[in-house]
């Protein structure tokens, strides 16, 4: 990769998000300005500052719409292959392991120390963080190398770890994972260099080269459902199946050395640790290991329990729809708002927010905050009542094909349904933990994550004994909402007191007003659209979606002035402007 990439552009000396030119896109969270002070006497550049993060979280949000949308395809076609019963479980378990073992042991940490790190050094380092990048990434580089070799070695325990399933299906298990878990080191490369352009203003790559690792898997799986007979999995069909998604991730990882090159970005490797300022970011990993251990017990928690849901409903006659793999088809679609718009809007203002609070301006934090729970709520809460309100026509459009029958995802439609309401508060945690991480502490939020990983374990566990399996996931997805909303309640009030303790105005009083007033649209814009949905259902599942979204959207169109909802308001007026000039 060395020679290849070019040399290395140096940092600005204040690193964040770049300026760029011209009207800011509208996207999710994109419209009006962080709120400043009042007089504040740098209000244009604040205001030039706002559009390019607009503009960085557009060109992202872009990216991830087109990834979440070959996402969909891609569950599809796996669906359509594999179905959604035991069979496909095993799959999912196997493809989920690398991306389980790779965040409990280094992703987490490579995520939320990272950009901070990197923002620091680029202003702190004579040579704008050089040296310091290389010596970092080649210590992860071979941590990661090792941690690869090791969990495919061990892949048998692990899937033992993970599942109770008879021994036929435990084969399949072990043999998908084996042929997944070499994942684990292109996810920690994909990470790694999607950071450094991260840290230097360059957004875009990381989020539209996913888009090729869903073309990939598309085109195995599709050669599968033309070569394969439909039944149980040969050998041959398992590695082709195997392989074939890891070869996916290699794709993704691999598309981003055009961008390095083109960010001057040059890699050499360095050991010389000693004295280079590595034990700090290595001691914040610790806590960020601790952190994603924690959710990996309430992940393991859930996946023990959905996988013998999932074995009891198949015995009680439930043909699908009530295990592992429903549950997490439902978690990712659940998950797509918030990878469009929270972690667009968040990746681009992270960089910033960390430089202010290098510099100690904790005013333009607060102010950072603020503006991204009030902008990405704008977005989060009516895809939260499209995803509640039209739960079965949308899983129908995505999900009902080949071995995917209307019974399974009636069933899906449920733990979709469970999932929904927990979407508010899960993007508004994530805003807050990257708060935290921007001012370098990542020990508060392994601590408050206790409180939603014990929640969700233990309420996981009560909706597995008192509830029918066919019924099983879908409490285990309340479950997962419980422990979200109080999470997010109890990381809000620690956060107000961090800021109000550095002299700080609290960041939450506008965000938290804003919040509510949408959730009080929320309640006849659900109602409506699922009426909507039900009035026009027998014209199939992808009417029914369009009207139920149409009305979803026009209730929050039409409550958004008496209700005072500026974000939205200038987001509609945003978008509309911008069709005009088209």
């Amino acid at each position: 990769m060395g020679e290849a990439l070019g040399r290395r552009r140096q940092p600005r000396a204040v690193p964040g998000v770049p300026d760029v030119p011209g009207a800011p896109v509208t996207a999710p969270g994109a419209a009006p300005a962080p709120e400043a002070p009042a007089a504040a006497p740098h209000a244009p550049a604040e205001a030039g500052r706002a559009r390019s993060v607009a503009r960085s979280g557009a060109i992202m949000a872009a990216g991830s719409v087109v990834s979440r949308a070959t996402g969909f395809a891609r569950s599809a076609v796996v669906a359509a292959a594999i179905g959604v019963g035991t069979l496909a479980d095993g799959y999912a378990v196997g493809n989920a392991l690398p991306t389980i073992v790779y965040m409990l042991l280094i992703g987490g940490a490579l995520n939320a120390v990272f950009v901070p790190e990197l923002v620091k050094a680029a202003k702190e380092h004579a040579d704008g963080g050089a040296a310091y990048t290389d010596r970092l990434l080649t210590a992860c580089v071979l941590a990661l190398l090792a941690l690869t070799a090791g969990a495919v070695w061990a892949a048998p325990a692990i899937i033992d770890v993970y599942t109770d399933y008879p021994p036929d299906r435990t084969a399949t298990a072990v043999a998908f994972a084996r042929y997944c878990l070499p994942q684990i080191f292109f996810l920690g490369l994909f990470t790694l260099l999607g950071q450094v352009l991260n840290a230097r203003g360059r957004f875009g790559a990381m989020m539209w080269t996913p888009v090729l690792n869903n073309l990939v898997v598309i085109a195995v799986f599709g050669l599968y459902l033309v070569v394969g007979d439909g039944g149980s999995l040969s050998p041959a069909e398992t590695a082709l199946l195997g392989w074939g998604t890891t070869a996916g991730i290699v794709v993704q990882a691999l598309a981003l050395l055009p961008s390095l090159r083109a960010a001057r970005f040059r890699f050499r490797p360095r050991l010389d640790w000693a004295g280079s300022g590595l034990t700090a970011p290595l001691r914040k990993a610790g806590w960020l290991v601790l952190l994603v251990l924690t959710n990996q017990v309430a992940y393991w928690v859930t996946t023990r329990l959905a996988t013998a849901a999932g074995l009891h409903a198949e015995a009680a006659g439930v043909d699908g729809g009530a295990g592992f793999s429903a549950y997490n088809n439902a978690y990712l679609l659940w998950a797509v708002p918030h990878g469009i718009i929270t972690v667009s809007l968040m990746t681009a203002l992270l960089p910033r927010m960390s430089a202010a609070a290098a510099d100690a301006d904790t005013a333009a934090v607060r102010r950072d905050v603020s503006y991204a729970l009030r902008h990405s709520a704008a977005a989060v809460v009516p895809a939260a009542c499209v995803l509640f309100a039209l739960a079965q026509p949308v899983l129908a459009v995505v999900f009902r094909y080949g071995e995917t029958d209307a019974a399974a995802v009636a069933v899906m439609a449920g733990t979709l349904m469970a999932f929904a309401p927990g979407l508010i508060a899960f993007s508004g945690q994530y805003v807050l933990f990257r708060t935290f991480y921007a001012l370098s502490d990542v020990r508060t939020p392994f601590l408050l994550n206790l409180v939603t990983a014990g929640l969700q374990a233990g309420l996981s566990i009560v909706a597995y004994v008192l509830l029918p399996a066919r019924w099983a996931v879908t409490g285990m997805a309340g479950a997962y909402t419980i422990a979200l909303w109080v999470g997010w309640a109890v990381t809000a009030l620690v956060l107000h007191r961090t800021l109000a303790a550095s002299g700080a105005r609290r960041p939450s009083g506008r965000a938290l007003a804003g919040q509510v007033r949408l959730l009080v649209a929320a309640v006849p814009a659900s109602a409506l659209g699922y009426g909507a949905a039900r009035a026009i259902g027998s014209a199939g599942p992808f009417a029914a979606t369009a009207a139920g979204t149409v009305a979803i959207a026009a209730v929050f169109v039409l409550l958004a002035r008496p209700l005072r909802l500026a974000e939205l308001t200038a987001l509609v007026t945003g978008g509309l402007a911008r069709l005009r000039r088209r």
